[in-house]
């Protein structure tokens, strides 16, 4: 008498639509709608195969970097981008711990939680870009106003993850400090601080990497910085100058991420 053992079935992750005809619908719905979506875009292939000459110029230009013959344009540049991101980081930092105080539901009164949560609401709706163009038609060309406007979307980039890290804080360890009597600052200071520092060094250093990253685009638009240099050295078709300041950036930006993640291991 022989009997038969049926193999085991192998398991099948459950699709994330369980009907099949609303998932094939879907899906061929949303093929129909990039196919139109491509066919819409009106592309000049000859614009682009004369522009592929250029490119690959560009690209070869990071073979043979040029950081000599604009060394000065490029190192003038390079260090107002340095001081406005550090500047424009810090006060950021400094006007996002309040209003991020005010934004966190948990902690602020409904009138001073609405006023926080529309200041982040509008840092956070312009684009840096726009906020670059306004600012130079007000203060003209220059450092002034890329800081003003690195320094407004800190605060709405800050802000807003401060206040839900404050929401998300253990209620327990800041209810013990206001039942021993303590004051509303000893309340943030001992109850509130400590879970949310490690967090906020961590953000600060994250936005102060793309304050610098976002400090080289500025420029293109006037508003100071090594983007300017770069912008000229492309209008001029000087590709190694371009490559150079471009590994520079590329050096800079990941100095900082080291940097970030040994302060962040300390602090944590």
């Amino acid at each position: 008498m022989s009997t038969s053992v049926a193999a085991p079935r192998k398991w099948r992750k459950p699709p994330l639509i369980k009907n099949p005809v609303m998932r094939w619908s879907l899906l061929l719905g949303a093929l129909l709608y990039l196919v139109l979506a491509l066919g819409t875009m009106e592309v000049n292939w000859s614009r682009v195969y004369e522009g592929l000459d250029r490119g690959g110029r560009f690209i070869l230009a990071f073979s043979q970097p040029d950081f000599v013959s604009r060394w000065s344009d490029i190192s003038a540049g390079m260090l107002e981008s340095i001081i406005m991101t550090i500047t424009s980081t810090a006060a950021g930092i400094i006007i996002s711990i309040p209003i991020g105080l005010g934004a966190a539901k948990n902690i602020a009164p409904l009138p001073v939680y609405i006023i926080c949560r529309g200041i982040i609401a509008i840092s956070r709706a312009l684009h840096e870009i726009i906020v670059a163009i306004l600012m130079v038609a007000i203060f003209g060309f220059g450092p002034l106003a890329g800081f003003i406007t690195l320094s407004f979307a800190t605060i709405g980039f800050l802000a807003k993850l401060l206040a839900e890290d404050i929401e998300d804080t253990d209620r327990s360890q800041a209810e013990a400090i206001k039942a021993t009597g303590g004051s509303w600052l000893q309340w943030i200071n001992y109850g509130i601080q400590p879970q949310v520092m490690p967090r906020l060094i961590g953000l600060s250093m994250y936005r102060l990497d793309i304050n610098f990253r976002e400090s080289a685009i500025l420029g293109l638009v006037g508003a100071g910085g090594i983007g300017a240099t770069l912008n000229t050295a492309f209008d001029r078709y000087e590709f190694d100058t371009a490559a150079a300041i471009i590994i520079i950036i590329i050096a800079i930006v990941m100095c900082l991420e080291y940097l970030s993640g040994i302060i962040r291991r300390r602090v944590q």
